[in-house]
């Protein structure tokens, strides 16, 4: 029987380990911005080959109405991207899992898409879509789809067998199998492949938008980059390449949060996070 002591010990260290999840990489990064600092300081290196991060500082704040319209268009592309991903990912699993000659006959072919680099096929989705939003969704999508298409495959096949034993003997249909059995296994494998999903969309976006190219309205955070780079504003390419990574973070947590508060109460590694 575990003592109220013991209770409020284990209590502590939770807490103390939920901490020190957060605090840790903040200190990190504090001494990797100080020594970063004290490097461009102590060899006199131009601000155009590395700036300091104060210099990135005051990048990201003088052009910041520039480059916030840019995070908005990379950003929607992304979040675009990462929905259809998942809704298709998801929605094509199920039907693959229904019938395994469709599984045997589509699913290498899903593989040959996912090792083709984005950037080699980039000028024929240019020749074959029209606009430039679509074309570079297309993109975020192709690279973010497969994650969440072989994720789910997997869960769904991971289910109980003895549960599928009980639901024979009780006669249960298709979509009974599937719907209480079936997506329920596969729910952390999905999300797991969401969470993949969402930092590849971003990188998608990003790429796309370096193969296809845009300025003026259409311009995200890529065309921002290569703007900067053409006239050597060195703090300016980090500046935006700061939001990217702001943005990358933020979308891992957030689908990270989706996941906790969908498995908290019954899957073993949200309950383990917990303890």
């Amino acid at each position: 029987m575990i003592s109220r002591g013991e209770a409020a010990g284990d209590g502590e260290a939770a807490r103390r380990q939920r901490r020190d999840r957060w605090l840790l990489p903040a200190a990190v990064l504090a001494l990797a911005l100080v020594a970063w600092q004290a490097l461009v300081s102590a060899l006199a290196i131009p601000h155009y080959i590395l700036p300091s991060p104060g210099r990135v500082a005051q990048a990201l704040a003088a052009g910041f109405p520039a480059l916030a319209l840019s995070w908005w268009m990379t950003l929607k592309v992304a979040l675009m991207a990462l929905a259809l991903a998942a809704a298709s990912g998801a929605g094509l699993a199920v039907l693959l899992t229904r019938r395994r000659w469709l599984e045997m006959s589509f699913l290498p072919w899903m593989v040959v898409l996912q090792v083709t680099p984005i950037i080699a096929i980039a000028p024929l989705i240019f020749i074959y879509i029209d606009g430039h939003l679509a074309r570079v969704l297309f993109c975020a999508w192709l690279v973010a789809f497969f994650p969440v298409l072989a994720n789910t495959v997997l869960g769904l096949r991971s289910a109980d067998e003895h549960l599928g034993d009980l639901m024979t003997i009780h006669r249960a249909r298709g979509w009974q199998r599937l719907w209480l059995l079936e997506l329920p296994s596969a729910l952390p494998h999905f999300l797991a492949g969401v969470r993949i999903a969402g930092g590849l969309s971003l990188v998608g976006a990003v790429v796309a938008e370096f193969a296809m190219g845009s300025g003026g309205a259409a311009a995200g955070l890529a065309f921002r980059i290569l703007e900067a780079s053409y006239r050597l504003e060195t703090a300016r390419m980090f500046a935006a390449l700061v939001l990217i990574v702001l943005t990358g973070v933020a979308i891992h947590l957030a689908v990270g949060l989706l996941a906790h508060l969908l498995l908290r109460r019954w899957h073993a590694s949200a309950l383990a996070r917990e303890s």
